[in-house]
C-alpha cells in the first residue's frame, strides 16, 4: 500500500539552516531515500518552497485566490514522501527513519488513497 508521509517543520527555523546544515540533513535523508530506492519503495519526493511563494484557492462562489497559506501553524508542510509499505508500522519504521535523519518538527502518515503518476513533467 501507498502511504504519503507528509513532512512538518518550523519553516523560519529550517530558512536559519546555514549552507552546510541544509546539505548534511540533506545527505542523511537521502541515505534513506537510497535505501528505499533500492527496495523499490520509494515514489515522489518533494520539499517545497516557503510559504511566502504559496497561494491557497478558496473554493467558494467566485473562487478567492488567497496569497500564502490558509491555516495559521507553528509548524508548515515543508515536503513530502510517498512510500510503498505494508502497513501503517512499516510505514511509521520509515518515518522514523527519516526523523532520525532530519530531527524536529513532524511527519503525518497517512494512506494514498488515489495515486496517479502524471504525465511526464519538464
Amino acid at each position: 500500500m501507498l502511504y504519503a508521509i507528509l513532512c512538518y517543520h518550523d519553516e523560519d527555523f529550517v530558512g536559519s539552516w546555514s549552507k552546510d546544515q541544509d546539505e548534511t540533513v540533506m545527505k542523511k535523508l537521502a541515505v534513506v531515500q537510497e535505501g528505499l530506492a533500492k527496495q523499490g519503495r520509494l515514489g515522489p519526493v518533494a520539499r517545497l518552497l516557503p510559504t511566502t511563494a504559496a497561494a491557497t484557492l478558496r473554493k467558494e462562489d467566485p473562487p478567492l485566490v488567497l496569497d500564502g497559506p490558509y491555516a495559521e501553524t507553528k509548524e508548515q508542510l515543508l515536503g513530502f514522501y510517498i512510500v510503498d509499505c505494508k502497513n501503517l508500522d512499516d510505514a511509521l519504521d520509515v518515518a522514523r527513519d527519516l526523523g532520525a535523519a532530519n530531527p524536529g518538527g513532524a511527519y503525518e502518515v497517512r494512506p494514498v488513497g488515489v495515486f496517479s503518476p502524471g504525465g511526464n513533467l519538464k
